[in-house]
């Protein structure tokens, strides 16, 4: 394999790699040529120079895109065209038309992709999906979905990204989906209350979004740019017989009761490098077995198609401040 991008999370991607069992980590790009030697002389791994050399080398079976998402498209549609299967972190574009054309440009060639949703491959996340969809709590009726970020991000994050819905939500969608399948009917509720200056670039920083399944279950995502107490990421699914609920992840499980307090435990971890790393590692490793097995991918691109289609809703609903319907 290889790692286009060698930022924050390309360099968490790069590292999984090289310590894993059955890829082997073959070399690096990145545009910023000091980031991709300093990744490449850590992991002991070969500096591509250029992306040629990349789609050229026959050693690559794979490559893992880690660029800024503006990138996505180009990168994908070349090394599928260079007969790679491709693991591309979310979202596909920002832009879904451009999205969609990506996928229609790239369909005649039979692509093998995965979208870099890890939060399907958490631990807890997934054992509540998989009891949900074994008929663990009867029929499925409500999904509560908490997503909040300790701290915003840099302003200048902010203004490339897309906005919270496209690259904040896109999660939450995600997980939406795979929780209780294709969603029929959605309204979107935003406002700043968090930092003005988010305001001031046309972005929200904090939501709520109210949505239908097809089935008839109800969900509802809430999600925020500041959380004083750590990253706050659960989930609760509620059915007919009962409910199963995903709580916070916590260096430890100790619980500490006293005088003026009593169940005290340790604060939710930090943000999602922590919370998510095994998360990022199972990922990993389900792309590698699709590979080697020449399995479908999940999720694919289909997938991240309609996690797009669904914050592009999202924001027409904010917008219009009307319910939009999807099907």
């Amino acid at each position: 394999m290889a790692v286009l991008g060698c930022g924050r999370i390309g360099r968490i991607h790069a590292a999984n790699l090289a310590r894993h069992p059955r890829a082997r980590l073959v070399s690096v790009f990145d545009v910023a040529s000091d980031a991709a030697r300093e990744t490449a002389s850590e992991l002991g791994v070969t500096r591509a120079q250029t992306l040629e050399e990349v789609w050229a080398d026959r050693e690559v079976a794979a490559v893992l895109i880690a660029t800024p998402t503006d990138t996505h498209v180009p990168l994908i549609t070349a090394a599928v065209k260079a007969g790679k299967a491709v693991f591309c972190e979310k979202p596909i574009d920002v832009d879904l038309e451009r999205a969609r054309s990506c996928g229609r440009d790239i369909a005649p060639y039979r692509p093998r992709l995965m979208l870099g949703f890890n939060r399907r491959f958490d631990p807890s996340f997934r054992a509540l999906g998989q009891r949900l969809h074994r008929g663990e709590i009867g029929r499925l009726e409500l999904v509560v979905i908490t997503s909040r970020d300790p701290a915003p991000p840099p302003l200048a994050y902010i203004r490339s990204s897309g906005g919270l819905l496209r690259d904040m939500t896109i999660h939450d969608f995600d997980m939406a989906r795979y929780l209780a399948g294709d969603i029929s009917q959605m309204q979107a509720f935003g406002a700043n209350l968090v930092d003005p200056k988010i305001a001031r670039l046309g972005d929200i920083d904090t939501c709520t979004v109210s949505m239908r399944a097809k089935s008839g279950a109800l969900l509802q995502i809430n999600n925020s740019r500041r959380c004083v107490y750590g990253y706050d990421q659960r989930i609760e699914v509620f059915g007919a017989s009962g409910m199963l609920h995903a709580a916070n992840q916590r260096a430890t499980s100790v619980e500490h009761s006293g005088a003026e307090y009593m169940g005290a435990r340790d604060p939710a971890l930090n943000f999602f490098i922590e919370r998510y790393a095994e998360a990022y590692r199972a990922e990993l490793d389900a792309f590698v077995n699709s590979v080697e097995e020449d399995r479908p991918m999940s999720p694919d691109f289909a997938d991240g198609l309609e996690a797009l289609r669904l914050a592009v809703a999202a924001e027409d609903s904010l917008r219009t401040q009307q319910f939009v319907n999807l099907i």
